[in-house]
């Protein structure tokens, strides 16, 4: 028989044995579902950390007195925390940092902040902190109008600030803010820029944020023992290595840390939180791997049962084949094609459905949509192997039969 006729056969067969075909369709569908479905939205998540949590790009690192305090495994390792950075500390460290890099310095003043303008109140959810000129291009932000604050505005710490774009829209209510003036806290502050818009993921927002001039919120908003952050931008990936080793260096003077000692500081790059979750996104891989080769198993059980019926309901068929000059050969190819194409029409089903979910997940996050073409792949190879491997054994007992036994058997 021709491969064109095995596959005649086989259609025959399975619409002969429709319920028993949806049911094993359906389970093999359902494991295909899971694997691509989950490995899609790792991809998503992956997209989602490359292009949000690492957006202030390859080439910055940050100085804080405390780690990022992010735990992906169980590896049981407490985030360190060390006196805090004073405004002082982070002013003499920008000052005497001798490397060719932007610094800057910053810290939060509230996430909770609540803006006013004329009868306009936002909720509180704006991100308030001060920073300095450097801050904006430092962390990936960019002004799409104004301008950045002036030498004057941030040494004497005016009353100016710099607004996200979902605060024009929600606050000045889509009109130009800038030379507007509203509050925020108890003082009233001229708007000098507004930023470009970055979006928003899984429900945080990029763009509810204001920026005033550091000392501003240092004297207005922050007690002494408040804390500051210091990021360094080099223009050149290749030198970031070389400038975070004379960063610490430098601020090991500045903190008085003595030779022999550990840093009193942490330095984080600003893709290392992206970088620690892909990294431990492989378990999640491996473990939607191991949920889709378990049902895979079950189905191909399954598979291979149903299979075996069919051997014993075909056997007249099986032994007229025979007598009419069917091999051995073409009776096994016959039933491996039957088996694969049941896996086949599980491995579609469950392939399409693993995009659809995997990209309801990558919507819910702004990533995109996107097409795991690997995992498709992957998952027609298993299916063509979970066929074969089911439909092995059936189709080496209806090659064995014996013609004239077969064509007694009632």
């Amino acid at each position: 028989m021709t491969f064109s006729e095995n596959i005649k056969v086989a259609v025959r067969s399975i619409r002969g044995h429709s319920l028993r075909t949806v049911l094993t369709a359906l389970i093999i569908a359902f494991g295909i579902m899971a694997l691509v479905g989950i490995l899609t939205t790792i991809d998503a998540v992956k997209y989602y950390f490359n292009n949000n949590f690492a957006m202030m790009g390859s080439n910055s690192f940050t100085i804080r007195n405390t780690g990022l305090g992010i735990h992906v495994n169980s590896s049981g390792k407490k985030r360190k925390r060390f006196k805090r950075i004073s405004f002082e500390e982070a002013m003499r460290f920008k000052e005497s940092y001798p490397f060719p890099a932007s610094v800057s310095v910053s810290a939060f003043a509230t996430h909770l902040g609540v803006l006013r303008y004329k009868s306009n109140k936002s909720n509180p959810n704006i991100s308030v902190l001060g920073g300095d000129a450097n801050y904006i291009p430092n962390t990936g932000y960019e002004l799409a109008d104004g301008r950045n604050f002036s030498n004057q505005e941030q040494d004497q710490g005016y009353n100016v600030a710099v607004i996200g774009s979902e605060i024009r829209e929600t606050v000045f209510d889509g009109e130009d803010p800038i030379d507007k003036q509203f509050s925020v806290g108890k003082d009233r502050y001229r708007v000098i820029g507004v930023l470009r818009e970055k979006g928003s993921s899984m429900g945080f927002s990029s763009d509810k944020i204001v920026i005033l001039p550091v000392r501003n919120v240092k004297y207005r908003f922050l007690g002494n023992d408040a804390t500051y952050s210091i990021t360094v931008r080099v223009e050149d990936v290749a030198q970031l290595d070389p400038a975070q080793a004379e960063a610490v260096g430098a601020f090991r003077v500045v903190r008085g840390d003595r030779v022999g000692e550990e840093n009193s500081f942490e330095i984080t790059k600003s893709d290392s939180l992206a970088l620690m979750v892909i990294d431990q996104l492989k378990f999640i891989t491996l473990a939607a791997t191991i949920i889709g080769f378990i049902t895979l198993l079950g189905a191909g059980v399954g598979l291979m049962n149903i299979m075996l019926v069919s051997v014993t309901e075909r056997t007249r068929e099986i032994g007229i084949r025979k007598s009419m000059g069917a091999t051995s050969g073409h009776i096994k190819r016959q039933f491996l094609t039957e088996a694969v194409l049941v896996c086949q029409l599980g491995g579609v089903l469950g392939i399409l459905l693993g995009i659809l979910a995997g990209n309801g997940m990558s919507l819910l996050m702004n990533a995109g949509f996107i097409m795991p073409w690997l995992w498709i792949g992957v998952g027609i190879g298993i299916c063509f192997v979970t066929g074969v491997l089911s439909g092995f054994y059936p189709a080496m007992k209806a090659a064995r039969l014996d013609p004239v036994d077969a064509l007694r058997y009632e």
